[in-house]
Formats: structure tokens, sequence, C-alpha cells
């Protein structure tokens, strides 16, 4: 006879008590948003930095670009971590990082070599992200709905 799967015990129980509680979720939203506080609030600190990076990748008008940028990757970020229309920040920071990532690796445009493969790697890294951030809209709405409907 098998243990039933859903036990206590063994590694599912383990896994479930160490990542079932408030602070490894908050530790894993704070995971995904590190690149997004980084990014903004250095944005905001070098605004002439962040209006170069616009003009760099053909974004007009810069200033309003960077602007944008930056108010995103904080918005979102505050509103994934304070937990008020997560599945809001979650899904505009991925849609974001979508974009971003078809429009700054194209790593399809550069010649074979350690270049090509290191953008390569930063593109589907950018993508996995992204996939993290649409599974944490995904749960804040199952979430949602569980509290409006409760069994």
């Amino acid at each position: 006879m098998r243990p039933p799967t859903d036990s206590a015990h063994g590694p599912a129980g383990l896994a479930r008590r160490a990542l079932g509680g408030r602070a490894a979720r908050r530790l894993a939203h704070l995971g995904l948003c590190a690149a997004y506080l980084q990014g903004g609030l250095a944005k905001l600190g070098d605004f002439p930095g962040a209006v170069a990076e616009m003009a760099h990748f053909g974004l007009t008008p810069a200033p309003v670009f960077a602007a944008l940028v930056i108010a995103l990757e904080l918005g979102g970020s505050a509103l994934l971590l304070i937990g008020w229309q997560r599945w809001l920040g979650a899904l505009g920071l991925a849609v974001f990082t979508v974009l971003a990532t078809f429009l700054a690796l194209r790593f399809w445009e550069l010649p074979h070599g350690p270049a090509r493969f290191a953008m390569a790697n930063a593109f589907f890294e950018h993508l996995g992200l992204a996939g993290g951030l649409l599974l944490a809209a995904w749960a804040s709405l199952q979430e949602s709905l569980r509290e409006r409907n409760p069994p």
C-alpha cells in the first residue's frame, strides 16, 4: 500500500511547512520584484541615464518613456509587495518584461559566439521571470476568487 501523497511527512510535507507560510511568500514576491526595484531606483537616481537608455533603444520621447518605466517598475513592485491589486502589478511587470526582452535582447541578430550565447541566456531568463510574474498574477486572482466564494 502506498502512503498518501498529501502526507504531512516526507518531502512534500517538509516543502509545505517550509514554503507554505507568509514569510516564504513575501520572500518570493521580493525576489520577483528585486530587479524592478533596483532598476526603478537606479533610473530615478540617474534620470539622465534613464533617458539615454530609452533613446539608445529608439524610444521617443525618451524622457516620457523613462518616467513611465520608472513608474511601472516601482509601482508594479509596490502593488505586488503590499498585496493590493497584486495581480495587476504582476501582470504589468510581466508584460513590460516581455516587451523589454524582445526590444533589448535580440540575440538572433548577433553572430554566433560568446556574446550571442550570453544574450540568449539573458533572453530566456527574462522570459522565465515573466512566467513567474504571470504565475503570481494567476495565484492572486485565484486567492481573490476563494475569498469571494468560500467552499
